[in-house]
């Protein structure tokens, strides 16, 4: 090690993922970076939690979505409930609105795609030590500014006015239904819940689902167990 890699902290990373030739690739290219060492590897959640049980404590945990006996969210569960001092990134082929509310809801702050460039990845870990998040894509910036600053309760009707019809559409987006689930949820028809959609979308200037959960954390309408 020369002297600019000894005159900082080394960050130790576990990889957890089922696909062995992906996950070692991916090994080898974070190991090449100047400031992090790869010391575990594992196939899916319950081995790797069996590493921590074991000792194996990684500073940094790069996370699967999809993997068989204990998947990325109900691992990442487990990291929130029992270590939440190990950040965690979770990794996926599908950049999916619902994943990352799902993801959203266990507390996991970093979501990244694994097609991303290694100097974004290299970043996403830095980052992610640095401040706790990171978010690739369209709402890097404003999760990342919304999270840092924690919060707010600012109750809903000092900022938008909505109809409780609205409200209680919005409170469906944040979950894991499917906008047709939540036509069936609120007795009314797709159409109606696409009317809903594209009046918040305009009512709150935001573009996307996740920018409907991100508006309702920020005011309030739902909080995140942290």
């Amino acid at each position: 090690m020369n002297m600019s890699q000894s005159n900082h902290k080394i960050i130790k990373i576990a990889l957890v993922d089922d696909h062995i030739l992906l996950r070692d690739a991916l090994a080898s290219v974070i190991d090449r970076f100047d400031n992090c060492q790869v010391i575990a590897l594992a196939g899916h959640g319950n081995e790797f939690i069996g590493l921590l049980q074991k000792g194996t404590f990684p500073d940094l945990v790069l996370l699967d979505l999809e993997m068989p006996e204990l998947d990325g969210y109900e691992t990442a569960k487990y990291m929130r409930a029992n270590y939440p001092q190990i950040h965690v990134l979770v990794l996926t082929m599908y950049d999916s609105e619902l994943a990352m509310i799902r993801f959203l809801q266990t507390g996991v702050r970093g979501f990244l795609k694994k097609d991303i460039h290694p100097s974004e990845l290299k970043l996403a870990i830095e980052t992610t030590m640095n401040s706790g998040y990171y978010y690739s894509g369209h709402s890097t910036g404003k999760l990342v500014n919304l999270l840092k600053h924690g919060e707010s309760n600012i109750p809903l009707v000092n900022a938008i006015t909505l109809t409780e019809s609205e409200l209680r559409f919005l409170k469906l987006a944040c979950t894991e239904l499917t906008y047709r689930e939540i036509a069936q949820k609120m007795k009314i028809s797709p159409r109606t819940v696409d009317y809903f959609r594209d009046t918040l979308f305009a009512k709150l200037n935001v573009k996307s689902r996740v920018g409907l959960v991100l508006y309702a954390i920020k005011n309030g309408v739902i909080r995140l167990n942290y």
